[in-house]
């Protein structure tokens, strides 16, 4: 299945990015105004952001270090005192980097860390995204001079030594701003790369949205502008069961994640939520919830028998279920019943001395929703987080929420989003309960499953936002009306508008 998404939230890889180009050259625009405007949006950003200083501009041997060219011509036409060093002779150049170092009239030093001595500020046009193995020699101890003097430091495109689609670092250095041009990379937000960028700037330079014709993108940036027309909001013709049914299983000893869970998908929008509890825990869980119901359970048969309730609209599994036999067998009878499943926390982990026997089982929606450890249980982890994502999700035939600060979130059919708005206030314990929770109050509902995902991650984190320092997980579900009253009045403005 191939997802219809915003394109003012792709994310284009380094190839996709040099097919932009190639394209935007091909319909007239000439590849010498592509860097002229690069570098002229480059030079806005230093002048917005600082006063003038003494300034070098670091320059590779490549495009990149092209439109360092630029960035110091305009620089010095402006009045800034300018520095430009480069790897290498000028006549080892070619195209259109040539061309502006011809326009140059500074001189031009030879890379080295001398040449940062008596810089206050450095504008990094080496590499960019073009870099495909370790920093080393002068590039290198050039760049640990900057960091060591710590001298701020504009990036050009990516600040070198960040890989573009992976966000890994080969050496790099921070910078204080990263300037890229049309569209973010996955480098720009994966880590340890985000950490690297500094603010991120994304310039027009003149590509034509036209090129998202040629160019299909599967990559983007989590936003409600992805899913938000999507998201069930109730009118005044529902009732509880229009809005669904919540089922979770609910563990013992460990009650406390279940009813974090059932207490979001109620948040959510779920009508109604039930957690199918052990007898000997019925007590317990009933004593601390109130709108949520509580179904004590003799044994599993009187637990399939439960998931035959046609009323049931989505399940979760997961939080506090134990690393049993008994949570392999009820995650298989809910997958069995082809309704919308989410599976989580110990139930990922059940699996994994089989972990085919879980994909095989996944015949209708189902997300899982691991954390880094989880996800190792079952997949293979030796590539980078994108796709790695990409690939559980293809494999098992889920929606796989890949956790994390730098969330990602990936289908079958290879689309992913990487979610930004995630606080490090949410690495707390049952924060993921929560955010679980909140996915499967959205599927009750009838959303479409990876859009749920995105949504439930993005809600998650402005959650999070919303209540600032000293959170703790029971704090989330309280912070959800006010996410939603915000997002109802942008989906009314934006029914408005259309």
């Amino acid at each position: 299945m191939r997802f219809e998404m915003n394109p003012s939230r792709a994310l284009l890889s380094v190839s996709q990015m040099s097919e932009a180009d190639r394209f935007t050259i091909q319909s007239g625009v000439p590849a010498a105004a592509l860097m002229e405007n690069a570098g002229r949006a480059v030079t806005q950003e230093v002048i917005r952001r600082w006063d003038k200083r003494p300034t070098v501009v670091l320059c590779g041997p490549g495009n990149n270090g092209g439109d360092g060219f630029v960035v110091a011509r305009l620089l010095r036409e402006a009045g800034w005192p300018v520095r430009l060093a480069l790897i290498g002779p000028v006549e080892k150049l070619l195209g259109e980097a040539r061309f502006h170092a011809n326009l140059w009239q500074g001189g031009v030093e030879l890379l080295k860390p001398v040449v940062v001595n008596d810089a206050e500020l450095v504008v990094d046009a080496i590499f960019g995204a073009g870099l495909r193995r370790p920093l080393d020699g002068d590039v290198r101890d050039t760049l640990a001079e900057v960091a060591a003097r710590k001298i701020d430091m504009l990036a050009i495109d990516l600040p070198t030594g960040i890989m573009g689609d992976s966000g890994a670092s080969l050496g790099a250095i921070p910078a204080a701003v990263t300037v890229t041009f049309f569209r973010k990379k996955p480098g720009h937000l994966l880590l340890p790369g985000r950490d690297y960028c500094g603010d991120v700037v994304v310039a027009d330079i003149g590509i034509p949205e036209t090129v998202f014709s040629k160019i299909i993108p599967n990559t983007f940036e989590n936003s409600p502008t992805l899913w938000l027309e999507m998201l069930p909001l109730p009118i005044a013709s529902d009732h509880k069961y229009k809005r669904g049914h919540a089922l979770i299983s609910g563990g013992y000893p460990m009650t406390g994640a279940a009813r974090l869970s059932a207490i979001a998908a109620a948040r959510t929008g779920a009508g109604l939520t039930t957690i199918a509890v052990p007898e000997v825990a019925f007590p317990i869980y009933a004593a601390a919830l109130t709108s949520i119901m509580v179904h004590p359970l003799i044994d599993n048969d009187a637990f399939n028998t439960l998931l035959q309730d046609k009323r049931f609209t989505a399940f979760l599994i997961g939080p506090g279920a134990g690393v049993a036999e008994e949570t392999t067998c009820r995650t298989l009878a809910m997958l069995k019943t082809g309704k919308a499943t989410v599976i989580d926390a110990d139930a990922i982990t059940a699996f994994q001395a089989n972990p085919s026997e879980l994909f095989q089982a996944i015949q209708g929606t189902c997300v899982m929703t691991p954390h880094e450890g989880e996800f190792q249980r079952l997949f293979d982890a030796t590539s980078d987080k994108l796709s790695r994502s990409r690939m559980a999700a293809t494999q098992s035939n889920a929606v796989i929420i890949l956790k994390g600060a730098d969330t990602v979130i990936s289908e079958p059919g290879g689309c992913s989003v990487i979610n930004t708005n995630a606080p490090a206030t949410l690495a707390t314990a049952g924060a993921g309960d929560v955010l679980s929770g909140i996915l499967l109050g959205l599927l009750a509902q009838g959303m479409e499953p990876f859009f749920a995902a995105l949504a439930a991650v993005w809600i998650h984190g402005e959650a999070a936002n919303r209540f600032g320092l000293g959170l703790i997980a029971e704090d989330l579900p309280n912070q959800l009306p006010a996410v939603y009253q915000e997002l109802a009045k942008q989906k009314a403005a934006r029914t408005k508008i259309l």
